[in-house]
């Protein structure tokens, strides 16, 4: 029997035959409606693509210098899902502490729809 048997350290949807390479040409700049009706919704409803553009990150145990780097070389802004975790246990308030700070929230809300069809309801929001 082999026992070098590699499985563990890779996750549970890659087969034996499939290794992570960089793809050249690649730009991951995806529109709001994507991040939101896709991207998002892929991972409430725990359906991973066999790819991580997006990584899961606790972006409140980094500083904003400290965040690990976008995937891409030379890509200016990263993505991350990232759980919100609350100040208080039966508050709304978001606790947005970091070692040496805290994230804030700047700008205004902008709501963010479907495209491809009338949507009278906002798929989400994201801060301007």
């Amino acid at each position: 029997m082999n026992s070098n048997n590699n499985t563990e350290t890779r996750p549970d949807h890659m087969d034996d035959d499939e290794e992570e390479v960089a793809l050249p040409g690649f730009r991951f700049h995806p529109t709001d409606e994507e991040l939101v009706g896709f991207y998002l919704r892929r991972k409430i409803d725990k359906k991973p693509l066999s790819i991580e553009l997006i990584k899961q990150v606790d972006i409140y145990k980094y500083d904003p210098w400290d965040l690990p780097k976008p995937s891409s070389v030379g890509e200016k802004e990263g993505y991350f899902f990232c759980k919100r975790g609350r100040k208080y246990r039966n508050s709304i308030r978001p606790n947005r502490v970091t070692r040496s700070g805290f994230w804030k929230a700047t700008g205004i809300d902008k709501p963010v729809y479907s495209n491809g069809e009338k949507a009278e309801t906002a798929l989400g929001s994201r801060k301007l």
